[in-house]
């Protein structure tokens, strides 16, 4: 047999999805990062009718320059950051923007500061690109929101880059505007690279998002549409940097992917110029969920934090068994493990998921413990 590139020996299978494999179809799924809404129809509208007008060709390798420039607006707009159409990139989902972003950036002897918890691809793809992870603890007192202070005592010169998520998957943790503020000042004093990936923005419940972008030259602002507009399965994201680091990501884009779906591209801009009636209904609807799952893992001692955004809880359970028996009572979950030591002795439970479903989930794990 044929030997793996080495490289690949540290990546592992996706705990999230192995859940799927062991557990019956009835079971009420608490571990997708997914939301339960189908896309709005007015972007169902704009798909089906670039497909009837033909339009399912390639693209440029950057996308469509009215999807660009639509992207372009909204960073001023929302997050402060002042980017040119030719300095944005749509991707296939935020995950080719985090595997560009490792690729172009990332390699042996390079340190990488990451979360911890975090979203289990980060360590993924810095580990394809060979870099070495640097984690810092992001702890359930300080509501798992990643502190500046902590991030500062981790920097060496061998640091390249740091990974951010906020709102965060797993634990639903908002990033506070001095912290934010904090790690991108350190980024331009100590020239590393901040890779934020800000996917969950708009899912935030109460609180304001802010982006590293807007304080400092050094990152690369990585978004999508699969959360916000329940695009998940249609691959849609994009990135934005400066014009150096987005000529070197654009390099391993070019070389890999050509271009995103163009029916999808035609999507995401009929969901950035259209109504936004259906996201707002949707995300208004997690924060009802979100108000029904914390009172009621607290209720059953399992210490939860009230997470800000994203729709994710990460309830403090220690029983090494729980998400196999969960699982065996009908109810599947995800460890925390998954997402780094910090994770352990936490269970990642998503709330996207009906209101009914997660009600019924909740009655099966308080009779079951």
């Amino acid at each position: 047999m044929v030997k793996p590139a080495s490289r690949i020996n540290k990546i592992e299978l996706s705990q999230i999805r192995k859940m799927f494999e062991v557990t019956n179809p009835d079971a009420i799924n608490l571990g997708i990062g997914e939301p339960d809404f189908d896309v709005p129809q007015n972007i169902k509208d704009a798909m089906i009718e670039s497909i009837n007008n033909n339009e399912t060709h390639y693209t440029p390798n950057k996308g469509i320059i009215e999807l660009r420039e639509e992207i372009s607006k909204k960073l001023k707009k929302d997050n402060g950051i002042n980017a040119d159409p030719e300095n944005v990139i749509v991707t296939v989902g935020a995950s080719e923007a985090l595997f560009m972003a490792a690729q172009a950036f990332v390699e042996k002897g390079d340190e990488v500061i990451l979360p911890d918890p975090s979203f289990l691809l980060y360590e993924s793809v810095i580990n394809i690109a060979n870099g070495t992870i640097v984690p810092v603890d992001c702890k359930m007192e300080n509501e798992f929101k990643l502190k500046a202070e902590d991030v500062a005592e981790k920097i060496t010169k061998n640091t390249k880059a740091i990974f951010l998520n906020s709102p965060s998957n797993p634990t639903g943790a908002v990033m506070e505007k001095e912290d934010i503020k904090a790690i991108a000042d350190l980024s331009m004093d100590h020239d590393f690279l901040i890779i934020s990936d800000e996917i969950y923005e708009k899912i935030i419940y109460g609180k304001n998002h802010y982006s590293a972008g807007k304080y400092s030259d050094n990152v690369v602002t990585i978004n999508g549409f699969s959360k916000t507009y329940a695009m998940t399965g249609l691959r849609i994201g994009y990135l934005t940097a400066n014009d150096e680091h987005t000529e070197e990501l654009f390099k391993i884009h070019q070389n890999n992917i050509a271009c995103a779906n163009t029916t999808a591209q035609k999507g995401a801009l009929e969901a950035l110029t259209g109504p936004q009636d259906a996201a707002n209904k949707m995300i208004k609807e997690f924060e009802r969920r979100r108000n029904l799952i914390v009172p009621r893992l607290n209720d059953m001692g399992y210490e939860t934090v009230n997470a800000e955004g994203a729709f994710y809880v990460f309830p403090k359970i220690e029983d090494e068994d729980f998400v196999m028996k969960a699982a065996d009572a009908g109810v599947i979950t995800v460890t925390g493990a998954a997402f780094g030591e910090n994770g352990k002795g936490h269970i990642r439970m998503s709330y996207a998921n009906s209101y009914e479903n997660i009600e019924k989930a909740m009655n099966i794990l308080e009779e079951v413990w």
